[in-house]
């Protein structure tokens, strides 16, 4: 057995010892034969690596009914809302994580091979960092947006590929930028046989995990280097205020044709989805960037969190109602 599993193996007996047994580290040691400083490393390796796990059985009523009104106003078939308590936007994010991972960790859980296709962002990321190692190798991990930034670096949020780490299972990037230099160079990219290859296991996907991002100032795909200054003020200048796998849409959710957008070399979503497709997104500067991707029909289920999930839910339009007559012009 190779030295890492082993570790892990005994790090989980050590965390198992200490949480749920309730022994002291000094106990732990004795047990387990090692020394107290040991001990008391493996358990901290348990924590680093997620094998620590705490479950809340009471929920929150308000996020339950929060919850509740969006799958009934929006059409969707699931939905996660995390409660906020004055917190900072880094502990937002914290919260979403966490309950971003628990939702992606009940399809990466099944031990059927399954195909799933993912996006790309921070939140995504996060939520990643929060999954516990599973051993699913017969998973396929399918990346929906290009894998390289425009500096010519691979994109660090291809979370296709920290999912693959976490499970074994074989992960597929996308040979392309994200933002290709000109349309001519874009159809280059995407008639790539490996792209081909790629875009079509991406639509056999069981199920997709999408970030959605912002459009304004200071949003990642300008902070990140994908969009320069001048893109971003043509996007905003079209009205855009969010977007899906680098691809713009205006506050109503509908897609925004654009100079830039035409460049962006990611696999579409579909409106409305043909499998389930999964948002992960909150936090005050995402409030607007959810509420167009609900208006435009591009999710069926959201993990997000009390202040996105009640300005959603802020007046009587039937959205639904609304997005497919837009559809239908």
């Amino acid at each position: 057995m190779p030295k890492s599993n082993e570790k892990l193996d005994l790090a989980t007996r050590a965390a198992w010892l200490y949480y749920v047994a309730g022994n002291t580290q000094n106990e732990i040691a004795e047990k387990l034969q090692v020394s107290r400083p040991v001990a008391q490393r493996l358990v901290a390796f348990a924590v680093e690596k997620n094998l620590i796990r705490v479950r809340v059985d009471h929920q929150l009523a308000d996020c339950l009914a929060l919850a509740d009104q969006l799958s009934a106003r929006y059409g969707l078939s699931m939905c996660e809302v995390v409660p906020i308590d004055d917190d900072s936007p880094e502990a937002v994010d914290r919260k979403l994580a966490v309950a971003g991972a628990q939702v992606m960790e009940r399809y990466l859980i099944e031990e059927k091979p399954m195909v799933i296709a993912i996006g790309s962002g921070r939140t995504l990321k996060a939520a990643v960092d929060q999954i516990a190692q599973l051993e699913r190798p017969q998973h396929r991990l399918v990346s929906m947006v290009g894998a390289i930034a425009q500096d010519g670096s691979s994109n660090r949020y291809d979370v296709a590929l920290h999912i693959s780490e976490k499970t074994g299972g074989k992960h597929f990037l996308l040979p392309a930028p994200l933002i290709a230099d000109d349309e001519t160079e874009r159809a280059q990219w995407c008639n790539h046989r490996l792209y081909r290859i790629v875009e079509a296991l991406s639509g056999e996907a069981d199920v997709a995990f999408v970030g959605i991002g912002n459009i304004g100032p200071r949003c990642p795909l300008h902070e990140d280097g994908f969009i320069t200054t001048e893109e971003l003020n043509e996007l905003m200048a079209l009205g855009a205020v969010a977007e899906t796998l680098g691809l713009p849409i205006d506050a109503d959710g509908r897609r925004i044709e654009s100079p830039t957008g035409r460049r962006v070399t990611s696999v579409p979503l579909d409106s409305p989805p043909k499998r389930p497709t999964i948002g992960f997104a909150g936090g005050e500067r995402k409030r607007d960037a959810v509420i167009a991707a609900l208006k435009g029909g591009w999710l069926s289920g959201l993990v997000t969190d009390e202040v996105c999930a009640r300005a959603a839910l802020e007046g009587d339009v039937d959205v639904r109602a609304a997005t497919k007559a837009g559809n239908r012009d």
